[in-house]
């Protein structure tokens, strides 16, 4: 009873005029509209039956889904495989050409130590220096594991002067019981040494048909260019290798020669 009573005057109040303080007038009590604190669920526009079940895709746009992935997948993959195909035939004459340029691993070039891209006679050039020692040049011979020759150098070295040609003979035999097409490529050690090393006239890079036990001589015609003494880098180089290795090749279908891989 003593906790109603108090409830009932609150209420009571509520209704009473009040008495403005500054004009005096009673003035009669307007309610205020107390909140809820609960208030009723809206109902969201998207959220009919029919809206929630096209928002699930079906399986035939997932399998569509997935057909598109796989497809493109498999693009990726066909173009690394034929891009890595690719390289893999162009290599060995891409590599020939980079090296004939430049002279990596030891690839003699023709450079403006040569004369090239010059209208002075070649010949010219070919005048030994008498006051500096001669360089001693050795040879070296291979195949490769699926060319059933025998290829080694006539001469273990030779001396030459910067500017004086040499000759050097390689010697060939075919043991196998077939014709066979050979293509050497060469290289020079010290690597440095490749832009003053000059060849006149050389078999490699040419196709090398032999018969079947037959045996040739290959020449190779060189000199050392001259600038070789004026070169810094050159500096106490005394030794040069000159160094042939045969391959295997054939003619493909585009009647492209490219060598056998072992």
């Amino acid at each position: 009873m003593a906790i109603s009573m108090p409830l009932r005057r609150s209420a009571v109040r509520l209704f009473e005029p009040w008495t403005c303080a500054s004009c005096s007038r009673p003035l009669a009590r307007t309610p205020r509209p107390i909140s809820s604190p609960f208030r009723p669920a809206r109902r969201c526009l998207n959220s009919t039956s029919e809206t929630r079940q096209s928002a699930v895709p079906s399986m035939d746009q997932v399998r569509a889904q997935y057909k598109e992935k796989n497809r493109t997948t498999m693009n990726y993959v066909f173009s690394i495989v034929l891009g890595t195909v690719a390289l893999s035939y162009g290599s060995v004459p891409f590599y020939k050409m980079i090296c004939q340029q430049i002279g990596w691993g030891g690839q003699p070039v023709r450079s403006a130590a040569h004369g090239a891209g010059s209208t002075v006679d070649p010949s010219e050039r070919l005048k030994p220096v008498e006051n500096h020692p001669r360089i001693r040049i050795t040879f070296n011979g291979s195949v490769s594991d699926v060319l059933d020759w025998k290829f080694v150098p006539q001469q273990r070295e030779v001396r030459v002067l910067p500017g004086e040609t040499a000759l050097a003979f390689y010697t060939a035999t075919n043991h196998s019981s077939e014709d066979i097409i050979g293509v050497a490529t060469y290289s020079v050690t010290p690597g440095q040494v490749a832009p003053y090393f000059s060849k006149i006239q050389c078999f490699c890079f040419e196709e090398q048909r032999l018969n079947a036990g037959e045996t040739v001589d290959m020449p190779v015609f060189f000199y050392i260019d001259p600038d070789f003494i004026n070169d810094l880098n050159m500096k106490g180089i005394e030794t040069v290798t000159l160094s042939y290795t045969f391959f295997k090749a054939k003619y493909d279908k585009d009647g492209h020669l490219t060598p056998v891989a072992a």
